[in-house]
């Protein structure tokens, strides 16, 4: 969800030149995003369909500017395999305005309720926006 929220929202920003991708720990052999997430994003007006996953790999990191991430642990596991990456990754919602919680996970709602979709979508949504207007 947060590469096609991010993508738009630099595009109607006037910077459709910034390159966003999304990718995983996991190796999910070019599965297609999740169903629940495609319906939250294309009830937004997001594009959710033609998604496939695709596994983080060392180019990826090298080639990357800023690193974004959803929790902490991601964040860790990427600088345990990328030491030298540590000072391009950020947590989203750090992002998100809310100085009292900046270090805060946007959790994976992967195989819960449509509600936690729809509570993910509004988190990545508003650090997103905050991010677009710090950085655009």
């Amino acid at each position: 969800m947060a590469e096609r929220i991010f993508r738009k929202k630099s595009e109607e920003n006037g910077r459709g030149d910034i390159e966003v991708s999304s990718a995983s720990f996991i190796n999910m052999e070019g599965a297609p995003a999740d169903s629940k997430a495609v319906d939250i994003l294309e009830g937004k007006g997001f594009d959710g369909y033609g998604h496939r996953s695709r596994l983080l790999t060392e180019d990826m990191v090298a080639g990357a500017d800023k690193i974004i991430v959803m929790e902490s642990i991601q964040k860790e596991m990427i600088i345990d395999k990328y030491p030298d990456a540590e000072d391009k990754i950020y947590l989203l919602k750090s992002f998100s305005g809310d100085v009292d919680r900046p270090n805060d996970n946007i959790k994976d709602p992967y195989g819960l309720s449509s509600y936690h979709y729809r509570l993910c979508f509004a988190e990545i949504y508003m650090a997103i926006e905050r991010l677009c207007k710090k950085c655009i």
